[in-house]
């Protein structure tokens, strides 16, 4: 074993054990008529420095003689290495007797103290803090002596070895409690490399492809289905269906005709011939065990302990870690979800006609794959194959299917803030900065084509003023009865406007009233240019309520002559000009130097909320607004009676300075005055929080803030007023717009 090892381990061990120090004597006399000829040098040159410059030459003397010493010992002290330690313990004697087998000098103030490596471990560290408080040698580094980063020696004990000190990224020891901080994984900046111009998305993709929905587990025996007041077995595939209605009985879908009534019509598509026979009328089927049981397990998930949760959590994490993951281009990205919908009823926006049908299954013969030809293919459950595997680099989904309602297709696609998401929104942004550079001219054009004696030009002259002015959705085709009544610009029908040639002091005024996307109502009076309100009257003579206002107009020649205009231009781009120029206008409007940071956040919502407004993005109200509003009310009062009382305290200090006149009552008056600014700044945070709430009650401010809103605009603000980008995105928002907040500066104009 080396010299250095048995040093350490000896440093407690040999000041306590007497009675071997005893078998050693003699070997060790030389060695303390050697200590006592030190300590006679040492006051010799103490004497011939002065007692600053001693401190330095005697301690680099001192030291390099006890390494001597300690070279000279440490090989006879290793053998006792293995004794008790309780015996240890009653063997250590007062510092004044022998040690080690000599007298232990005495501590001079003006000597340095390196003794304190032999006292107990109890005693060590308080030694050590009044050293340092008397003066701080020079670091020496001693061949057998372990020392740590502060060039302290490590307490030892001889059952317990010395815990290993690990290094972190910055070079700090961290300690044996607290882990170090992990480096945080350096961001893929794709902005700043070349972007392909052959219009591939992506050279190399690997994937594990989706989850499946897990499979039915049919219902314990114990909860029961009854058909006309008498218990029935159902199916698998009929039980299963059953479930789907039976965990919504306290929705207001169910008691809804049409929901009722596709639910009840594919359900017998899953019965067998006989429960059709038996099963002829909803009405006489009652689901209320099955109802109870799903309540009672959801009751149950609520009240799981913390280790059924931590192991949910960490099936969560392990799934993810292997399937929310791809390789793109030699790049590890996030996927948004990579799990296929389980079946179930379908519910829609509003009053879907389609309300009510089953969702089927989606198996994996159902499922497309996207990946790369060389990469490694994802395998589809046992006993099962993939409908399709392609390679299709033009594409940015990962898997498909075909849902069973709308016959529409879903995707499995990358997480928002990745490179394929990022650079189609970064090219969304700058087609409508490019919009514009032109706006001006396309609006001349369709002012001019208002006039026009073609009635199809100035049709589509109007709906463009509209889409423009209003930030209007064109509208798509659809079949009649596929879908709920939502309409757009190019469908409006006569009976969803409304003329009124003077209203509230304006005049040529239009009333708008249909049901747009997700079947939200839009409801606005607006007035407008004379000459459209003249267009408007001569496209509504001789029509009837249900008849197209713009008869001679669709998406599809609206959409056409938009790219004529301007390349890439669509009615979607005139929504994220208009919303996005509002914005920057507002923010401008609205922020003054002087207000401090809540007051600057509350104008960035109010702008937001113009632009929210401008797109039609509403919301109900949340169900607990009432309840959060009158908490924060009650926040507001009790503040307010903290500020009276704190005025109050002012008052009454001021009263007793001008008595006493000295400092501390000064020093009273300063301290309460500083508690009244102090209540002010956070009686005014709680009203701006409940004036924003109020407002933004029925108002959805992230729609605008994700989808149509520049977030360089938002960026340069936040650099130029000094806020905190997280006080306008969340952690998810700014990993989605990473790219806008490395790129722009406090000068950025949309």
């Amino acid at each position: 074993m080396s010299g250095d090892h048995s040093h350490n381990d000896s440093q407690i061990d040999s000041g306590s054990r007497v009675n071997d120090s005893h078998k050693h004597k003699d070997k060790y006399k030389d060695k303390e008529h050697k200590h006592k000829d030190h300590k006679k040098d040492r006051e010799r040159e103490k004497s011939k420095y002065g007692n600053s410059d001693h401190k330095e030459f005697s301690e680099k003397k001192h030291r390099e003689k006890e390494r001597i010493k300690h070279e000279d010992v440490s090989t006879d002290r290793h053998k006792d290495k293995h004794k008790d330690k309780d015996h240890r313990k009653e063997e250590i004697k007062p510092k004044k007797e022998k040690e080690n087998g000599f007298a232990s000098p005495h501590r001079g103030k003006t000597e340095p103290d390196n003794d304190h490596f032999y006292d107990s471990p109890k005693s060590l560290k308080r030694q050590r803090d009044n050293d340092e408080t008397e003066f701080k040698p020079k670091k020496i580094k001693l061949e057998n002596d372990r020392v740590d980063k502060k060039g302290k020696k490590r307490k030892q004990d001889e059952d317990i070895k010395p815990k290993k000190t690990q290094k972190n990224k910055k070079g700090e020891v961290a300690d044996g409690k607290k882990k170090a901080k992990k480096e945080p994984e350096e961001k893929w900046k794709w902005w700043e490399e070349e972007r392909a111009t052959d219009g591939s998305k992506w050279r190399f993709l690997e994937h594990k492809g989706p989850v499946m929905a897990a499979p039915y587990e049919p219902l314990p025996s114990k909860v029961r289905f009854f058909y006309d007041g008498k218990q029935m077995k159902l199916s698998p595939q009929a039980e299963e269906v059953a479930t789907f209605f039976a965990k919504m009985l306290d929705h207001e879908y169910t008691t809804k005709d049409a929901f009722r009534k596709n639910f009840f019509k594919d359900w017998r598509k899953e019965m067998t011939s006989e429960e059709k026979s038996k099963i002829t009328d909803l009405k006489k089927c009652n689901f209320n065990e099955m109802g109870e049981f799903f309540k009672a397990q959801s009751e149950a998930r609520k009240a799981m302990t913390k280790d059924d949760k931590l192991k949910i959590k960490v099936e969560n994490e392990r799934l993810l870690q292997e399937y929310g993951f791809c390789i793109m281009d030699n790049h590890k990205e996030r996927i948004a979800n990579f799990r296929i919908e389980p079946p179930g009823l379908f519910r829609g926006r509003g009053d879907h006609p389609k309300m009510g049908m089953l969702k089927r299954r989606i198996r994996p013969e159902d499922i497309i794959i996207n990946c790369s030809k060389d990469s490694k293919h994802p395998k589809p459950p046992p006993g099962t194959k993939w409908k399709e595997l392609r390679h299709d680099n033009k594409v940015t989904w990962l898997v498909s299917w075909t849902e069973s309602i709308q016959g529409s297709i879903k995707y499995i696609m990358l997480n928002p803030s990745s490179r394929i998401k990022g650079e189609k929104d970064w090219q969304k942004y700058e087609t409508a900065r490019n919009l514009k550079k032109c706006v001006d001219r396309l609006r001349n054009q369709y002012r001019e084509d208002w006039k026009s004696k073609e009635m199809r030009i100035r049709q589509r002259a109007v709906a463009l003023y509209f889409i423009d002015k209003l930030a209007l959705r064109a509208g798509n085709e659809k079949e009649e009865g596929e879908s709920a009544d939502t309409v757009g610009c190019c469908s409006l029908r006569v009976e969803h406007i409304n003329l009124y040639p003077e209203k509230d002091g304006q005049e040529f005024v239009v009333e708008f009233d249909f049901l747009g996307k997700d079947s939200i109502r839009y409801y606005n009076k607006v007035p407008v240019e004379k000459r459209v309100f003249k267009n408007l009257q001569l496209f509504m003579e001789n029509k009837q309520p249900e008849d197209d206002l713009f008869d001679r107009l669709n998406t599809s020649i609206l959409n056409k002559h938009l790219q004529e205009l301007m390349d890439g231009l669509t009615a979607k781009v005139f929504r994220t000009y208009n919303a996005s120029i509002t914005l920057q206008q507002q923010l401008k409007e609205l922020t003054s130097p002087d207000e401090n940071l809540p007051a600057k956040i509350l104008s960035y919502n109010r702008a937001n909320r113009a632009v929210a407004i401008l797109c039609n993005h509403q919301r109900a109200p949340p169900k607990t607004f009432e309840k959060s509003m009158q908490n924060l009310q009650t926040k507001i009062d009790a503040k307010k009676d903290q500020l009276s009382d704190a005025k109050r305290d002012v008052k009454s200090a001021k009263a007793d300075l001008k008595v006493r006149r000295d400092e501390k009552s000064k020093k009273a008056v300063e301290t309460k005055k500083k508690a009244v600014e102090r209540l002010e700044e956070q009686l005014m945070k709680l009203e701006v929080q409940a004036t924003d709430r109020e407002e933004n009650k029925q108002i959805a401010l992230g729609t605008s803030k994700l989808n149509y809103l520049d977030p360089r605009i938002s960026v340069a603000w936040c650099k130029k007023w000094g806020i905190p980008i997280e006080k306008i995105y969340n952690k998810t928002q700014r990993e989605k717009f990473a790219w806008a907040i490395d790129m722009a500066e406090d000068d950025y104009e949309f």
